[in-house]
């Protein structure tokens, strides 16, 4: 093929992806879609699987080189520079109680979503390790960086960012209300841990702490969930040790360190210093999300509601149990984390 062609048609499918994002960033605006607390990012990847398979519109191959840039190379990059959202004043004010719930949740969902899912469940690992970081970190954004170690096909990881807005949403409401009538009985800060540490998305945790009319449990569930993103980093090069640990002699046992999940923390520490003005960093953060979009809308677009079928409800099964798991189960570890 010439090689000016497949240049035209690399710069075509960017500009093309860029569109369809810039339209799912419009959806996400609409009042309906804010009530519903459905992020940027999860708009964009409902919409590249109704582009593809309800209007049956198959382009993935003409704009492949594209596709696989935005899901690889611009993700990334991406997350990279999602650690400009942090800083490591932000979690030294919440306190060493939140770290600690923190990396609690995270470790023992996913440990315990492994579990069940390959062992009990057997399910397909990739799924499996999809859903329960998503689940056990900060959602479509844990989702994306751990395609980015795994490298699995696109259907895998849409299956895992479906169930974190299924029972994501569920929680954001469920939340609230147990609250309201006193059925969770936590103090306002301990109420904040709860809700940003349990929570799936980022989105679901403002929506879910903005219901409730106290300012400490608004702004330190924030802290608390971002506190979870920043667990990204050693979760991937965990996870990478332990995939070379457990591969068969079909796979590739050589470990290769997720350098961007490095890159993420250095940024964090970065930004924690505040050479950069305020105005800058949130121009960088809207850049950095419409980047993160584009890579779900192509996700999106390269899932085979098919292969959805082909799977099953496992997924969806795992998903509720980890749900469970993070309301119930986190409820008692902020209770011994507290006490302790």
């Amino acid at each position: 093929m010439n090689k000016s062609i497949t240049n035209k048609n690399f710069y075509l499918g960017l500009c093309f992806l860029a569109l369809l994002t810039a339209l799912a960033k419009y959806i996400s605006t609409l009042q309906i879609i804010e009530n519903l607390r459905f992020s940027f990012l999860i708009v964009s990847i409902l919409i590249g699987m109704i582009f593809t398979n309800v209007f049956n519109l198959k382009i993935s191959s003409k704009f492949e080189s594209s596709f696989s840039f935005a899901t690889k190379t611009l993700l990334r990059t991406a997350i990279v520079f999602y650690g400009f959202r942090l800083t490591f004043t932000q979690i030294q004010d919440v306190g060493l109680q939140a770290i600690i719930v923190a990396i609690i949740v995270v470790f023992s969902t996913f440990i315990l979503g492994y579990f069940i899912g390959v062992k009990i469940l057997k399910l397909d690992k990739e799924i499996t390790i999809l859903t329960s970081a998503g689940s056990a970190i900060c959602g479509a954004a844990a989702v994306l960086a751990t395609e980015a170690v795994l490298k699995n096909k696109a259907y895998k990881s849409s299956i895992a960012v479906s169930t974190v807005v299924l029972f994501g949403t569920v929680a954001m409401f469920i939340y609230p209300y147990l609250y309201s009538i006193e059925f969770i009985d936590f103090l306002p800060k301990s109420m904040a841990m709860y809700i940003g540490g349990t929570l799936h998305e980022v989105a679901h945790v403002v929506g879910a702490a903005n219901s409730i009319s106290n300012e400490i449990i608004a702004k330190d569930a924030v802290i608390v969930k971002m506190i979870r993103v920043m667990l990204i980093a050693p979760f991937l090069i965990i996870l990478m040790f332990f995939l070379a640990k457990t591969a068969t002699s079909k796979e590739k046992t050589k470990i290769t360190i997720p350098w961007f999940a490095i890159f993420f923390i250095l940024v964090a520490l970065f930004n924690s210093f505040n050479f950069i003005d305020a105005t800058i960093v949130d121009k960088i953060n809207s850049i950095d999300t419409f980047c993160l979009a584009m890579a779900m809308m192509a996700l999106g677009i390269n899932t085979d509601f098919k292969s959805f079928f082909k799977v099953g409800l496992k997924p969806i099964v795992l998903a509720s149990i980890l749900f469970i798991w993070l309301s119930v189960g986190g409820y008692f570890i902020i209770n011994f984390v507290i006490r302790f």
